[in-house]
């Protein structure tokens, strides 16, 4: 907090200030890390100088810019991708304890029956994650309820839109999906590592 929150402008860090665990505010912190050093490598610009907007739908983005992004982060992990192409999902999930019945009416029914018949847990994380990431690719939030559309062998279809999935292996204890508008088996998947007691 103290070598990178000052790098930022004053209405992040305010708002990485103003949360009540100091777990939420780190990793919302190296979420915005992951981005800025991300658009440093892929970009020719000062990404510092750039200010975050969002959408009516709160997708952020930044303004006259052709970088898309996306950030997550769940337990001890915050993950960020980037493309100049194609917007662009991402959701991790720490796959803990919940009660997934409170859930089903956010499946459709092929995806619960597919939930009980298998590992519970495993299985709601792998939808869920999912599910998030497609509803972040797409850009319009909450509007779009998550039973509307199904997931079928990492595909699945909003008002005519296909969004393709692919899982990220990163900790056993973790589902994490990527979600794109278009083929994803050659996405570039690049592994930085910070430390959190930093």
């Amino acid at each position: 907090m103290k070598n990178y929150l000052p790098k930022f402008s004053s209405d992040f860090q305010a708002k990485i200030k103003s949360y009540r665990r100091w777990q939420d505010a780190q990793l919302s912190l190296l979420g915005r890390i992951l981005l800025f050093n991300g658009i440093e490598k892929i970009s020719t610009y000062n990404p510092y100088d750039k200010v975050i907007k969002h959408t009516k739908y709160s997708k952020p983005y930044f303004d006259n810019d052709l970088v898309r992004f996306n950030i997550s982060h769940s337990g001890e992990i915050a993950i960020c991708i980037l493309s100049k192409e194609h917007e662009v999902g991402i959701d991790i999930e720490l796959m803990s304890d919940i009660e997934i019945d409170d859930f089903k009416f956010q499946m459709t029914e092929n995806e619960w029956n597919t939930i009980i018949e298998s590992n519970h847990k495993e299985a709601f994380f792998e939808y869920w994650t999912q599910k998030e990431a497609v509803i972040k690719a797409h850009g319009h939030g909450l509007t779009i309820p998550l039973k509307s559309f199904e997931i079928f062998n990492n595909t699945t279809k909003i008002n005519g839109e296909i969004f393709n999935l692919k899982e990220i292996k990163i900790d056993k204890k973790y589902k994490c999906y990527v979600s794109l508008k278009r083929d994803i088996d050659d996405i570039y998947l690049k592994e930085e590592k910070y430390n959190t007691n930093n």
